[in-house]
């Protein structure tokens, strides 16, 4: 749990700095939809840190849970987020255009894992 805790840290710093780059460096040099998608890459990958923040925090959720919601947001992250940024920033989105959907894919078996989690709770 802790790794996850500092594995969440770190992404949340980097979303930071991946906003501040989005919104000085390449506000000149993206057109307006290419800048709205970076930052989209940036909302969503901050909506899921804080997420992930309350999932590792959380006590009702055992181990397995918090590592496997960590593990599909993490890899939620980078495939949603980062084959978005990798496309603003120049690489050809034929040749990843399916990376994007199995981010989105990741997020939400995430969301649903820690639904059933709920539930098996109540």
């Amino acid at each position: 749990m802790k790794k996850n805790l500092g594995i969440t840290a770190l992404l949340g710093a980097l979303t930071i700095v991946l906003g501040a780059f989005g919104a000085h460096a390449l506000e000149e040099t993206l057109s307006e939809n290419a800048l709205k998608s970076f930052e989209t890459a940036v909302r969503y990958q901050m909506y899921h840190i804080i997420v992930l923040l309350f999932v590792n925090s959380y006590s009702e959720f055992s181990l397995k849970t918090k590592n496997t919601v960590s593990y599909l947001f993490f890899a939620g992250i980078l495939f949603f987020s980062g084959s978005i940024y990798a496309i603003t920033l120049g690489v050809n989105p034929k040749n990843i255009w399916f990376i994007t959907p199995l981010g989105g894919l990741f997020f939400i078996l995430g969301w649903l894992k820690m639904g059933i989690s709920y539930f098996m709770k109540a």
